[in-house]
């Protein structure tokens, strides 16, 4: 039997400390307007080991749990001394388990070189970019990596309760290397998808590594698995890096009706617009890119899921609505598969930062972002935002904003 990572262990406690022990995971949703309940998950503060928390991501499982996680950090770097910590709710939401590490990843820790030569404590151990796939089979896959060098994968076959032993899977990436020489990668973040043949679908970025934290120039491609997380694959590239759509990075993906894979990029590009691809097989003969014209990019890592619940089956994004800096986390609605995005409504007006979606079995969409009063790149606490389908179905459409001046958008 594969080794395990214990995340919750409540045997033995009694009815008393059972009682005790929900109490304390328990979060009161005292924040609530139009009702669009909203609770606090990850406080910066609330454990002296983290400076800040960072990179959300939430998914429901196939039996109906919802699974919260993020980075960690004990410093504000991206190279930071990182863990990847995560919380369980059997309730939609409504309640939550305490947070828990759910990587223990034994064995060489070697820093990246491109860490170290920014100057990196090269003692602190860098987890980055934890991405999870709920199976329609009830398994869950979570791929991490380590020191924006070296790719995880590991699974939960009791909703994220445990763990298996995380495996490597780096030399995948290796088959990326004919089309582009990289020294840094990265999975996701955010959740990710199983396409309905059962393929599993990671988006990630890779980078030379010379430029900007390490982290520029980049393109995006994905990798695949066709037999349950067992062997993975490398796709084409599907958002390379030139001229005009620049440094293309943080990607999320959903499955089109057609049965084709849609790719959703941040990237620092003139249009201040999201890159958008497709594919019909999430690997191979990527279209042309384009920029999103009603989708604004102010370099920050969006959400994207698909809402089928009730007779309605449409997709919702999420991302800061605004073109420079990080403030009102909005929610939207496409009816077209991704070809306009007309319906949005703000979710936090205020700072607000990265996020990721979700949908319950009841067909509540949750949204678990990054906030704070002050203005931070990653905000001082992780909200879960629990929304009804009626908040957004009854939003106004909007006429597409095609300020600020474009950079030949098409």
């Amino acid at each position: 039997m594969p080794n395990k990572i214990r995340l919750n262990n409540v045997h033995g406690l009694g009815f008393l400390g059972c009682f005790c022990l929900y109490l304390l995971c328990s979060v009161c949703l005292g924040d609530s307007v139009n009702g669009v309940e909203k609770v606090d998950l990850f406080v910066v503060g609330d454990n002296p080991k983290y400076l800040r928390y960072h990179i959300p991501g939430v998914l429901v499982t196939a039996h109906g749990t919802v699974l919260a996680w993020c980075e960690a950090r004990n410093a504000e770097s991206d190279w930071a001394d990182i863990d990847i910590l995560l919380r369980r709710s059997t309730d939609g939401g409504k309640t939550w388990s305490e947070a828990q590490s759910v990587v223990n990843l034994p064995g060489d820790k070697r820093k990246n070189p491109a860490a170290l030569r920014l100057g990196v404590d090269p003692t602190w151990e860098t987890l980055n970019n934890p991405v999870l796939i709920a199976d329609h089979d009830g398994t869950v896959h979570m791929l991490f990596c380590l020191e924006y060098e070296r790719c995880f994968y590991q699974q939960s076959k009791d909703d994220g309760a445990t763990w298996s032993q995380p495996r490597e899977i780096t030399d995948v990436f290796d088959d990326f290397r004919t089309d582009y020489d990289w020294k840094v990668l990265a999975t996701g973040p955010n959740h990710s998808i199983q396409l309905k043949n059962g393929r599993l679908i990671v988006p990630v970025w890779l980078s030379t590594g010379s430029g900007g934290n390490a982290h520029r120039p980049s393109v995006t491609a994905t990798i695949y698995s066709d037999d349950g997380g067992l062997t993975w694959h490398a796709s084409e590239i599907a958002i390379p890096c030139n001229d005009r759509f620049i440094n293309p990075n943080e990607t999320v993906a959903a499955q089109l009706k057609d049965g084709s894979v849609m790719l959703n990029a941040r990237n620092e590009s003139g249009a201040v617009r999201r890159i958008v691809v497709t594919s019909p097989n999430g690997a191979t003969d990527w279209s042309e890119p384009r920029f999103q014209r009603d989708l604004i990019d102010p370099i920050c890592m969006a959400g994207l899921i698909r809402y089928a619940h009730d007779g309605h089956n449409v997709l919702l994004f999420s991302n800061p609505d605004t073109p420079r800096g990080r403030k009102n986390v909005t929610l939207r609605m496409s009816r077209d598969e991704g070809k306009s995005w007309p319906v949005a409504r703000s979710i936090e007006p205020g700072y607000s930062a990265y996020s990721d979606l979700a949908v319950t079995a009841d067909g509540t969409i949750l949204c678990f972002y990054g906030r704070s009063k002050d203005v931070h790149f990653a905000g001082d606490r992780l909200t879960l935002a629990r929304i009804p389908w009626t908040w957004i179905a009854g939003a106004e459409e909007r006429k597409t904003d095609d300020s600020p001046a474009q950079t030949d958008l098409k």
